[in-house]
């Protein structure tokens, strides 16, 4: 006949049960784990390390993420979405072995191979130099119409006259070269031409790319209100 067991009893074998399973777990994983893998394995040469080179060791990981834009990213979109990483790596291993190819090719013209017309014409076409890419540099935007001179300015900014003389002379001394100075005469300076701008757009590149830029614009709102608040300079 069947013993009938206690509720309490039975919750206290399997919390003994599960006590036990835990000790045997652990056991086997101090049993036969360790440390003997790469990112470990380089703590115990970095006392070493420093003592010898005066600094710890530096991982980038700019070769993986471009990699994961060139060849992942690029290699999904070109592939058909079916057994993409096969896909993916017969591309990549294709067009390295095509210019490892138009490279060696390259090298034996310089040497002065003999190489087919055929050949050499396809490696003009593909080694042809490009133009390099437009560099983007920041661009002062947004001209106000009523600056015109130093007492247009100054009525704006709300800096003396005599201050941005006193600068402008100084920087022109310390800055400029002799022929290319600025007069001294107050008088002078004041005639000068002037523009104030309010806006500098600055190109950003985009994440993970390196031919794309984002305009990120920064006012200069001065004594103007900026949506119904006060005046602000970003």
């Amino acid at each position: 006949m069947r013993e009938r067991v206690a509720t309490s009893q039975r919750r206290r074998m399997c919390d003994d049960d599960r006590d036990e399973e835990d000790e045997l777990r652990m056991d086997m994983i101090h049993g036969e784990s360790h440390f003997n893998f790469i990112n470990m394995h380089l703590l115990s040469h970095l006392c070493d390390h420093i003592h010898q080179f005066g600094n710890i060791l530096m991982d980038s990981t700019e070769i993986g993420e471009l990699a994961h834009k060139t060849q992942i990213k690029e290699g999904w979109r070109q592939s058909n979405k079916n057994d993409a990483a096969h896909q993916i790596v017969h591309s990549y291993g294709r067009q390295h072995a095509i210019w490892m190819t138009l490279l060696n090719m390259q090298s034996l013209k310089n040497r002065g191979a003999d190489i087919s017309p055929d050949v050499l014409k396809h490696l003009d076409r593909t080694t042809s130099t490009v133009s390099p890419p437009v560099i983007w540099r920041r661009i002062l935007k947004g001209r106000r119409g009523d600056v015109s001179n130093i007492v247009d300015f100054s009525r704006i900014s709300g800096v003396s006259p005599e201050i941005i003389y006193r600068e402008l002379i100084r920087y022109s001394k310390h800055n400029l070269p002799i022929d290319h100075g600025l007069p001294e005469d107050h008088a002078t300076l004041r005639s000068l031409p002037i523009e104030l701008l309010t806006q500098l757009e600055v190109p950003v590149l985009r994440f993970q790319e390196a031919d794309g830029y984002e305009i990120h614009r920064a006012r200069s709102t001065g004594t103007l209100h900026f949506r119904n608040q006060g005046s602000r300079n970003d």
